[in-house]
Formats: structure tokens, C-alpha cells, sequence
């Protein structure tokens, strides 16, 4: 069975209703994520950044996964699919995909803001603030805030090195280290990337471009796969 490796980014879960900052200049739901998203953040207003991603969590519990979400899972019956993705909520997972590595973390987990690996599932979607880790620390976000490490990148490069067909959905490919993961695939690895805006820093003859929105794109990417003879 062909290893499938599929990256995905903000426009994978646009269609569920999940904005993201980069559709309004640096500002996500109304705020400025320098505010809200680095760790000198949560070091001068840790309430606001704990009520920020409360809120975040409560519209994912009212999101719903895309048709491409379900499309993706879909593709578990023909493949050895392993999903890479950027992003923090859990609508991959809720469509029915089993290998899900989330490289930014997840918004329905919590962890100590002393110990990265004291990890913890929230039930529900509110944080309340001040809530304490069994370590004693207060519970901050399981976020990679930018200008932290990205724990996930290694174990997400390992597996892009074994793809042999790689394709991108969603991102613009401009948030390092996740934009770099394209130049780990193996010679002979196919790219494919959907987004309905690629980006021209991308555009090279090494990659097929589908240039439409996730659900569509993933119904042409599934159409693409089944005649594809040597597959």
C-alpha cells in the first residue's frame, strides 16, 4: 500500500467556519496575535491569552468537519495515509482520519506552563484561569506560540522522507518550520498542492497544482489518485 502524506493548513478547515489570522492582516477573530499567540504574551496578560483560546475552543465545539476533512479520512481505505497538519483543532480526527500528527498542538489539550509533556485533556471548552497542573503551575494552552520550538517537526520530517506521494492542502506555505517540510520528499515522491490561491513562490514544475478550495480539491485529488495506474 502507497504511503500517502498529506500537510494541511488553515484553508483544510476554513470551510468548517475556523478563521485564520492571515485572512485579516495579523488580526485573528478581532485580535492581534502578538497579543494573544507568543509566550511574552502569556508572561504580561496570561487571562487574556487563556479567555482568547477559550473562545477558539468553543467555536470548534460548535465547528463541524468539510467534505475534504471527510474526503481525506476516505482515502484511508486505499492508502497508508498519515496527516501532517498545522492545524490546533481536531476536525480530522472527528472526520475519521487515525494518523493525525498536529505540528502546532491541540486546542482540546492543556499542559503545564512548566513542563511541556504534562499534557492534559480539557473537558469542555473552558479553561478556567488559574487552574493548576499537577506540578503546580497554572495550565497554559498545548499551543506552539510563536518563537517556541516545534516539537513535532523531526517525527513530521521522518515521515515525509517515506512518502511516496505528498500533497498539500491548505497553506500557504509561508510558516516555518511546516514550510519546509516540501523539501524533504524523496525523489520520485508526486506533489500535489490545493489551495485556491498558490502562492508564486511555489509554483515550480515539481508540483501539480489543484487550484481550488479543500472539499473540491480533495474530490479532484481522489479522482487523480484512482487513475493514476503505477499507484
Amino acid at each position: 500500500m502507497k504511503k500517502l502524506v498529506i500537510l494541511t493548513g488553515a484553508g483544510m478547515s476554513a470551510e468548517s467556519g475556523i478563521r485564520t489570522f492571515r485572512d485579516s492582516d495579523g488580526l485573528w477573530e478581532e485580535y492581534n496575535v502578538m497579543d494573544v499567540c507568543t509566550p511574552e504574551a502569556w508572561e504580561r496578560d496570561p487571562e487574556l491569552v487563556n479567555r482568547f483560546y477559550n473562545e477558539r475552543r468553543k467555536q470548534l465545539y460548535e465547528a463541524q468537519p468539510n467534505n475534504g476533512h471527510y474526503g481525506l479520512a476516505d482515502l484511508e481505505k486505499d492508502y497508508d495515509v498519515q496527516i501532517i497538519t498545522q492545524n490546533i483543532d481536531d476536525l480530522h480526527e472527528r472526520a475519521g482520519s487515525t494518523k493525525v500528527l498536529h505540528l502546532h498542538g491541540e486546542l482540546k489539550k492543556v499542559r503545564s506552563s512548566r513542563n511541556p509533556n504534562l499534557i492534559y485533556d480539557l473537558d469542555g471548552w473552558e479553561l478556567k484561569f488559574g487552574t493548576k497542573a499537577d506540578d503546580g503551575s497554572i495550565l497554559r494552552p498545548h499551543i506552539v506560540w510563536f518563537g517556541e520550538a516545534v516539537p513535532n517537526i523531526e517525527p513530521a520530517i521522518d515521515l515525509v522522507r517515506q512518502a511516496d506521494i505528498l500533497v498539500i492542502i491548505g497553506t500557504s506555505l509561508a510558516v516555518y518550520p511546516a514550510a519546509s517540510l516540501l523539501h524533504y520528499a524523496p525523489a520520485g515522491c508526486r506533489i500535489l498542492l490545493i489551495d485556491p490561491k498558490v502562492p508564486e513562490s511555489v509554483r515550480t514544475s515539481k508540483i501539480e497544482f489543484i487550484e481550488k478550495g479543500a472539499s473540491e480539491g480533495v474530490k479532484i485529488l481522489k479522482e487523480k489518485l484512482a487513475t493514476i495506474s503505477d499507484l
